[in-house]
């Protein structure tokens, strides 16, 4: 295994990536409940905490689409309160509406 290396903070969140050797398997579906016990043990003996934990498919080659769509809804829901620059604003006034094709999934 590689030795990780990294900047750490005490009580920091740290976002992993993490791929089978066969990434097509489907492993992690079919043995999801060996993965939830490995990761409860180890929780026990090393403790950690999850915020989040998802597993996608692989090829998932509209990803990039449903997150700019999740990214944009939020946005528009909540209050603008964040400075922006008068460059920021002249772009995001520009951004054009979520399509259809975007948001059709959810």
């Amino acid at each position: 295994m590689p030795h990780y290396r990294g900047y750490r903070v005490r009580g920091g969140t740290y976002f992993l990536t993490i791929n089978l050797l066969e990434r097509r398997s489907d492993l992690l579906v079919r043995e999801i409940d060996t993965l939830r016990e490995a990761v409860r043990l180890t929780r026990r003996q090393r403790p950690f905490h999850i915020d989040g934990w998802v597993v996608l498919p692989e090829g998932d080659d509209d990803f990039s689409n449903r997150v700019k769509a999740i990214k944009i809804r939020f946005v528009r829901a909540i209050p603008a309160t964040e400075r922006r620059s008068p460059l920021r604003v002249e772009r995001d006034s520009k951004v054009e509406p979520v399509s259809d094709s975007l948001t059709r999934h959810f």
